[in-house]
């Protein structure tokens, strides 16, 4: 399975060290959708790189995209093409009405912004799927778009095939910035 992240990169560290592209920032987490630092760590990606984009400028909605937006923390931000192994384990995809219905969930539940409730499904499906590695599940900005939440059992399952710095000037960039209606600085 091919998979993207945009995130801040520190060029030259090995690819699950920090600022790496296969890091589990689990220390810092505790506040995303599907967080629980106290079980594992986990990776936020997504099917397609115009997806990753978006989800890294959405802050910026309402203002313009000038080139310090694409640096954080002191960091280029970058996209990451990284492939999880086909023998990984298991991808509970939170898109399959069957898999709703029998982990007794509601499409509402799954897309709530109620961080409480995300968490402690995610929670929940970790210990009951011990072969999962992951949660697929739709995007809150477009429906169509695949998201995947990697836990971190699923590291010795990655590798990364590409990781380059974004530039405004790159085609995902503009893509990203017209969905968000970001107008592009020159």
């Amino acid at each position: 399975m091919t998979l993207y992240r945009c995130f801040p990169w520190e060029r030259g560290v090995r690819a699950g060290a920090r600022g790496g592209p296969l890091w589990f920032p689990r220390m810092l987490q505790g506040a995303g959708r599907h967080d629980n630092p106290h079980l594992y760590g986990c990776l936020y990606v997504t099917e397609g790189p115009l997806s990753a984009v978006v989800e890294q400028l959405a802050r910026l909605a309402g203002t313009s995209l000038a080139p310090p937006d694409l640096v954080r923390r002191g960091r280029p931000l970058a996209l990451a093409r990284i492939e999880l192994a086909d023998d990984a384990g298991e991808v509970v995809d939170l898109d399959e009405p069957a898999v709703l219905e029998r982990e007794r969930l509601r499409p509402s539940l799954v897309a709530t912004h109620e961080r409480a409730r995300t968490q402690a499904d995610a929670a929940a499906l970790y210990e009951r799927h011990e072969r999962a590695v992951a949660l697929r599940w739709w995007s809150t900005f477009e429906s169509l778009w695949a998201n995947v939440t990697l836990f971190d059992r699923a590291a010795e399952a990655l590798s990364v095939a590409d990781v380059s710095i974004l530039a405004l000037d790159d085609d995902v960039v503009g893509e990203a910035a017209e969905f968000l209606g970001l107008p592009i600085a020159t």
